[in-house]
C-alpha cells in the first residue's frame, strides 16, 4: 500500500504541475464546464415554454370569433402576434417562422354556432417543432373547449335547464388525470437536469483519454509510470493520481449544478439527492476510466478521442429521455443498454422525480462503480506494455 500511495501522490503532484503550466487543460475541467452547465440551466430556466407566437386567420369577424381570439391570447402558453387574411399568407408566416401555428376561424362561424350546429376551427401547426406543436395543440384545445362549453351552457340555460343539471349532462363521464411525477411539466427539472450529466459524461471521458493519450503522444509515459517501481500497485496509483484532478473538478461542477437546480431553485426532490450525487460521481469515474482505457488500448490520442465522441456524444439520444427505450429497434435498444449514461439517468429520474426506494437504485450505482474499477484495472497491463515499447510512443 505504501507503494500505491507514493505513486498516487507523485502522479497527482506531477499532473497538478502540468495543469498549472497548461491553463486551457485546467479550464476544461474547471471553469469551462461550469460555464457550459450555467448556459444549459439558463436555456431552460423559464421552466415551461410560454407566450408561443401564433397567428389567427379570422374569416368571420363576429363577436364570437373575436371572443375566441381573446381566449387564445389569454392562455399563458400562447400569444396572438398577428392576423392573416388568407391561407397563402398564413403559410408563408409559418415557413418564415414568424409564428409556430395559425388558428383558422371559418366564415359564418358565429351563425353556425347559433343554429346549433358544430363549427370547425382549424389549427395549422408546424409538427417539425415537436415541443412547440404539442404545447400549442394542448392550449388551443383548452381555449376552444372553454368557449364551446360556455356557448353550450348559455344555450341550455336559455332553454330553462338548471345550471348544475346542464353541467352534468354536458359531461356525464369525467376523466381524472393524476400526474405522479413532474406535475408542473417543468423543463428545467426534466431536460436541464438530464442534459447536465450528459455533458459532464462527455467531458470526463475526453479528460481521461486526453490525460493518458497525451503521455503516449509526448513520449513521457515511462517517466510518468516511474518504471523503477513497476508493480501493479504503483501503476494503479499513478493512473488514479492522474485522473483524480478531472474527477474532483468535474465532480464539483456536478454537485454545484444539482444543488442549484434543486435547493437553489426551490425544488425539493422527492427522493435522495445524495444518492444521485453518488451515482454522478460513479458515472464520472467510469467515464474517466473509459477514456483512459481507450487511450491505453489504442496507444493513440486521436483514436481515443474519436472513441470518446462515438460513445458519449449520442448518449443522451439513446438514454430514453427524448425517445422511449421500449420503442427503439432491437439493435438501438441493445446499444442504449451498453451505454453507462442510460443506466445513470434512470437512477436520477427514480430519485429526483419518483422517490423510488434506494434498493431499487442500488444495482445501478454498484454497476457504475464496479465497471469503473474493472476498466481502471484493465488499463494496468496495457499501460505497462505500452511503457515497454518506445516505438509505439509519439502517435497522434
Amino acid at each position: 500500500m505504501q507503494v500505491f500511495f507514493q505513486a498516487f501522490a507523485g502522479s497527482a503532484r506531477r499532473e497538478a504541475a502540468r495543469l498549472r503550466r497548461s491553463p486551457w487543460d485546467l479550464a476544461m475541467i474547471s471553469w469551462l464546464p461550469l460555464l457550459a452547465v450555467a448556459m444549459i440551466w439558463w436555456i431552460f430556466s423559464a421552466g415551461l415554454p410560454n407566450q408561443l407566437p401564433i397567428g389567427v386567420m379570422d374569416q368571420d369577424h363576429s363577436s364570437l370569433s373575436r371572443q375566441l381570439v381573446r381566449f387564445l391570447d389569454a392562455t399563458p402558453g400562447l400569444k396572438v402576434v398577428r392576423p392573416y387574411s388568407d391561407t397563402a399568407e398564413a403559410t408563408q408566416g409559418l415557413r418564415r417562422a414568424e409564428v409556430y401555428a395559425v388558428v383558422s376561424i371559418p366564415p359564418d362561424f358565429a351563425r353556425t354556432v347559433k343554429r346549433g350546429q358544430a363549427a370547425q376551427v382549424t389549427l395549422l401547426h408546424n409538427a417539425q417543432l415537436g415541443t412547440h406543436s404539442g404545447l400549442i395543440q394542448r392550449d388551443v384545445r383548452t381555449a376552444v373547449g372553454t368557449l364551446s362549453a360556455g356557448v353550450e351552457l348559455a344555450a341550455r340555460n336559455k332553454r330553462g335547464e338548471p345550471k348544475l343539471a346542464t353541467m352534468v349532462s354536458m359531461e356525464p363521464i369525467k376523466t381524472s388525470l393524476v400526474t405522479l411525477f413532474n406535475p408542473s411539466l417543468n423543463y428545467e427539472q426534466f431536460l436541464a437536469a438530464a442534459l447536465i450529466p450528459a455533458l459532464l459524461h462527455i467531458l470526463a471521458m475526453t479528460a481521461g483519454a486526453w490525460a493518458v493519450g497525451r503521455e503516449l503522444r509526448d513520449g513521457t509515459i515511462a517517466e510518468w509510470l516511474t518504471l523503477s517501481s513497476s508493480g501493479w500497485c504503483a501503476t494503479v496509483g499513478a493512473l488514479l493520481g492522474k485522473l483524480v484532478w478531472p474527477l474532483l473538478g468535474l465532480g464539483l461542477v456536478g454537485v454545484t449544478a444539482f444543488v442549484w437546480l434543486t435547493w437553489g431553485r426551490g425544488w425539493h426532490p422527492a427522493g435522495s439527492l445524495s444518492w444521485v450525487l453518488l451515482a454522478l460521481a460513479a458515472l464520472l469515474a467510469l467515464s474517466l476510466a473509459m477514456g483512459a482505457f481507450a487511450a491505453a488500448a489504442s496507444r493513440s490520442l486521436r483514436t481515443a478521442l474519436s472513441a470518446t465522441g462515438f460513445i458519449t456524444a449520442p448518449a443522451f439520444a439513446f438514454g430514453g429521455v427524448g425517445f422511449p427505450l421500449q420503442s427503439m429497434p432491437v439493435l438501438a435498444r441493445g446499444w442504449a443498454e451498453l451505454l453507462p449514461y442510460t443506466h445513470y439517468i434512470r437512477l436520477q429520474m427514480e430519485q429526483l422525480q419518483m422517490n423510488a426506494p434506494l434498493h431499487y437504485s442500488l444495482p445501478i450505482l454498484a454497476g457504475l462503480a464496479g465497471m469503473a474499477a474493472v476498466l481502471l484495472l484493465a488499463c494496468v497491463p496495457l499501460l505497462k506494455s505500452a511503457a515497454g515499447k518506445p516505438e509505439s510512443w509519439g502517435g497522434r
